[in-house]
């Protein structure tokens, strides 16, 4: 079976504007809730990769009417809370983790048996997270042994409204307990030990849904309804992050990022590259559909090693990979904790980005929940992605700074995220080209 690798050549530097694609966090629930609402939902800025078509496949397989995307734009013919119908077969959602972890809660309430699956990725990764506390307020599921996907629903479940503390950090969690409390007898509400996105909250209510925030708890009913409105998608910070690093370490690099989402608990990659020494400025700031945007200005800059504050990991936790490069480039030593997270990803991105690391010639030490990298000078060479498109982009703007080509193997799923990185980051000033293997 042919794979896709990247062959970036070194040196280089980023200029010019650029507008990455949108959101993949928000294009999920977009769809999600747009499904739900009474109305027709217009949404601008979908993310046309493989993770958001998922969602939007899924909704189509359970009657909802969704014509798109066309050029990011999309429109859904809401069936509303109770309008959803049984789908014919399995829900296969490949490589997407927010798809599985939050339909399962929004599919534990409906009147109507369903099956998640999803690639072989996917199925390694850890469902009790949201099947157990799914089960406290009555919902019938069911996953493998080891509680990884196929998660099999049984509909007709009366669910109650529980109080839940968060034991990991985490928006997917959150999220799949909102949607079921939707359904729930009572109030649902979720205490986080520290903030994770917003956006299911922010975006209920931009839907008219009440919900009620207080502090690091949040809380909804059951009894509402949703009503159609209009979602602008922003440019999705997470891909972003990439060219943010890039242009930080590149020499002479001076890079516009258009329409960026800067929700505040987003911006943990900007926070820890700025105190790196990062030079990055916000203008243009601005509003869309309840969402924070602003235009982001990105110079090269001599980066330093920092230790990591914990309570920014949560905030960032999908641009580690990228910050990984940049601490790779830093003088001195940067220390990350508090990120276990990291191990139960698309990949183990602590294990994966040391080996990587360290094929390039960087002291790169894992530790259980973390890492320890000694700045220093990237060497070409040979890494392996292991099918995760985060690290894939992450590896392509270490050629930047890097003595010689950095050829990443199996890169074929960056197409869920990011399905026109190539031609972004040629645009933008790396040299960088794919060819198949096998």
């Amino acid at each position: 079976m042919s794979s896709l690798r990247f062959i970036a050549r070194p040196g280089g530097k980023l200029t010019g504007r650029l507008r990455v694609p949108g959101d993949k966090s928000i294009s999920h629930r977009s769809i999600m809730l747009g499904a739900l609402a009474e109305g027709t939902t217009e949404v601008s800025g979908f993310l046309e990769g493989e993770d958001s078509l998922a969602t939007l496949n899924a909704f189509r397989a359970m009657g909802v009417d969704i014509e798109g995307p066309v050029a990011g734009r999309v429109t859904i013919h809401g069936a509303g809370l109770h309008g959803l119908q049984p789908p014919a077969g399995a829900l296969d959602l490949g490589n997407s983790g927010t798809s599985m972890r939050l339909l399962a809660g929004l599919l534990a309430a409906q009147p109507f048996d369903s099956v998640l699956t999803g690639d072989a990725s996917l199925s390694k990764r850890p469902m009790r997270r949201v099947t157990q506390p799914l089960s406290q307020m009555g919902a019938q599921l069911e996953t493998s042994e080891d509680g990884t996907p196929p998660i099999h629903i049984h509909g007709n479940a009366r669910l109650k409204g529980i109080h839940y503390e968060m034991p990991v950090a985490s928006a997917q969690v959150k999220s799949c307990l909102l949607l079921a409390g939707l359904y729930a007898e009572g109030e649902t509400c979720v205490t986080e030990k520290a903030p994770t996105r917003d956006h299911t909250e922010r975006m209920l209510a931009g839907f008219g849904y009440p919900v009620t925030r207080q502090g690091n708890r949040v809380c909804v009913k059951s009894g509402g309804s949703m009503h159609a409105t209009t979602i602008d998608i922003p440019a999705d910070i997470s891909s972003a992050a990439f060219f943010l690093v890039g242009a930080s370490i590149a020499a002479g690099s001076d890079l516009r990022l258009e329409h960026v989402g800067v929700n505040p608990t987003r911006i943990g990659v900007i926070n820890i590259l700025r105190a790196m020494g990062a030079e990055i400025e916000l203008s243009n700031e601005r509003d869309a559909g309840g969402e924070p945007v602003a235009d982001i200005r990105v110079k090269a800059a001599r980066l330093h090693g920092i230790t990591i504050p914990e309570e920014q990991v949560p905030l960032a936790i999908d641009e580690f990979p990228a910050l990984f490069i940049a601490a790779a480039c830093a003088e001195g030593k940067t220390i990350l904790t508090g990120a276990g997270e990291l191990r139960v990803k698309e990949s183990d991105r602590i294990q994966v980005m040391a080996d990587g690391l360290q094929a390039l010639g960087i002291e790169a030490q894992p530790t259980e929940d973390g890492m320890i990298l000694q700045g220093g000078n990237l060497q070409g060479g040979r890494v392996h992605s292991h099918g995760d498109h985060r690290i894939a982009m992450a590896f392509a703007m270490a050629a930047l700074r890097a003595s010689g080509p950095i050829e990443i193997e199996d890169c074929d799923n960056v197409r869920t995220s990011f399905p026109g990185f190539l031609q972004a980051a040629t645009q933008a000033g790396l040299t960088i080209s794919a060819d198949e293997t096998g």
